[in-house]
């Protein structure tokens, strides 16, 4: 029985969230460490895989390359050997012959498993620290490969075709290859159709190794992804795009692959918070506070996101989202946390019947005035009697020689007999000239 780990993207050097705490970019070492002291070193499994993108960056800090020589140093003293091939994150730019995993092969620290500057697969030589498949003792042989981008079903051609040439060797054989099936997430440009890797499968190949994609999937037994070690994104929480790394088991059958995700991982909440026209902007303020209170302890120190959704009564500009973005992150101790408005204002009523006679001007024009009264919250009850004070003050100014003291006057008296007097009016902050 042979068990191994195999792991994918782990993108060590991650800054997408720098700005808004720095720290994140050290969750992505602590978790590739959680994991591999977890389910390598205590688990005490046979050799380590990695299927590309160790690294966010080709051109890495000091401190990058210190964190995954610390971890796989680690694993090496526990006499675990590591294989790995680049990803599109972490391959050779284009004219140059070497990158950090190279650097990293020659320092021991791991094999690259990669085929020679011709696309030829070679045995793994101990002395120069090279080749494109190695024979393990423990019965299994693994085969690397690079990123191919858009030509890699071509490449999977002349591949399968060396497999097939190789000489005899182990009983189980292993293909490291970063790239991503088709079907397993949306709106994804350029994943490979299962039929294009089925000739790996044809030359041998009983357990194809990928990453790239960073959702766990297995197809048909020979076909596995384990998907990141940790969260790229908050879309990639694990309650809705599960991921983590697969502890493996070969014996006699298919390969029995475990997702396994009770690892160090950095927290993801997301939230939806629901918004109707009758909704004001000081109540959508009380209800995140009141969301904030109930969640609090689960907040902590998580990645946190509440996305306000439906139709408001009043413009997004009127809701500060920065400023209490920064007081929620507060009071709940995230360590990040967002606040997104997905709401769209209140539509308004307008006149569509084209068949029917359409009404007087002047009562399109009063509907048009209580639609606009009617898509603000505070004003809502009071739309229709308040459209018909704006019809009468139209009116009274288009009138000729119009004195506008009086009309100031007027609106005064009707906002103090019609007990609508207050700062929220809009006619007593006409009548103040505050509007």
């Amino acid at each position: 029985m042979v068990r191994f780990l195999h792991v994918a993207d782990v993108h060590l050097g991650f800054s997408k969230y720098r700005q808004e705490n720095p720290s994140r970019t050290l969750d992505f070492f602590t978790a590739f460490d959680s994991a591999l002291q977890t389910y390598a070193i205590e688990a005490g499994v046979d050799f380590v895989l990695i299927a590309g993108d160790l690294f966010e960056e080709r051109m890495i800090t000091p401190g990058i390359l210190n964190q995954a020589e610390y971890v796989l140093d680690k694993v090496r003293s526990a006499g675990i050997p590591v294989l790995a091939i680049e990803g599109n994150h972490d391959n050779c730019p284009y004219g140059v012959k070497s990158n950090w995993l190279r650097y990293l092969c020659e320092k021991d620290y791991l094999s690259l498993l990669e085929p020679d500057e011709n696309g030829l697969l070679h045995p793994w030589d101990v002395e120069t620290a090279r080749g494109g498949y190695i024979d393990l003792p423990c019965g299994v042989r693994v085969i690397g490969s690079q990123w191919y981008g858009a030509s890699a079903p071509r490449a999977i051609q002349q591949l399968a075709s060396q497999i097939q040439a190789l000489p005899p060797g182990p009983r189980a054989t292993i293909m490291l290859f970063h790239h991503g099936l088709e079907g397993q997430v949306s709106r994804y440009q350029g994943a490979l159709r299962y039929e294009e890797l089925l000739p790996l499968r044809q030359a041998g190949v009983d357990y194809l190794a990928l990453g790239h994609i960073h959702r766990h999937y297995a197809v048909e037994d020979w076909i596995f992804n384990p998907g990141a070690v940790e969260a790229n994104s908050i879309q990639e929480n694990q309650q809705q795009n599960p991921r983590g790394v697969l502890l493996v088991t070969l014996d006699n059958g298919p390969p029995q692959a475990e997702l396994k995700q009770d690892y160090w991982q950095r927290p993801i909440y997301r939230y939806s918070l629901n918004l109707s026209p009758s909704d004001t902007v000081t109540q959508v303020e009380r209800r995140l506070q009141d969301l904030v209170r109930r969640h609090r302890e689960e907040m902590a120190e998580a990645i946190v996101e509440v996305t306000l959704r439906g139709e408001v009564g009043f413009e997004r500009s009127e809701l500060a989202v920065r400023s209490l973005q920064g007081q929620l992150q507060e009071a709940s101790h995230a360590f990040i946390f967002r606040l997104g408005f997905a709401a769209t204002p209140v539509a308004y009523q307008t006149y569509r019947n084209a068949t029917a006679e359409p009404p007087p001007r002047a009562l399109i024009e009063e509907q048009v005035f209580a639609d606009l009264l009617a898509s603000v919250a505070e004003y809502r009850d009071r739309a229709e009697p308040l459209a018909k004070v704006l019809m009468h003050l139209k009116e009274d100014l288009l009138q000729p020689n119009v004195n506008i003291p009086d009309l100031y006057q007027w609106l005064a008296d009707f906002s103090s007999a019609n007990g609508t007097r207050g700062v929220d009016c809009p006619m007593d902050q006409l009548a103040s000239g505050r509007l």
